[in-house]
């Protein structure tokens, strides 16, 4: 009797560790998960900082550029404009003489 009370007594305390155990692997699960999730989270904000910044450095780079082609532009306009005003006059003089010729 006492060896089957033993037993019976070996029974609960193996079942009571294996429900620990089990309790444990499920916490250790969770806590896992959770890692994973706040890791997934940090990586996608560090993802669309990294897009941001991207884009900010991109339209900083076009802003420079339309800028530089803005001058380049207005550069070569000014410099047709002095090539062509001496060609204009001579022009005009030209035709005046041809009138009043």
């Amino acid at each position: 009797m006492e060896l089957i009370k033993k037993i019976k007594q070996a029974e609960a305390e193996a079942q009571q560790i294996i429900e620990q155990a089990k309790a444990a692997a499920l916490k250790q699960a969770e806590e896992g998960r959770r890692r994973r999730a706040r890791a997934r989270e940090q990586a996608e904000q560090e993802r669309k900082k990294a897009i941001d910044a991207a884009i900010e450095q991109a339209r900083a780079q076009g802003e420079s550029e339309v800028a530089r082609l803005k001058a380049e532009a207005d550069r070569r306009k000014e410099q047709l404009r002095e090539q062509t005003s001496g060609k204009l006059a001579g022009a005009v003089e030209k035709v005046i003489n041809y009138v009043k010729g």
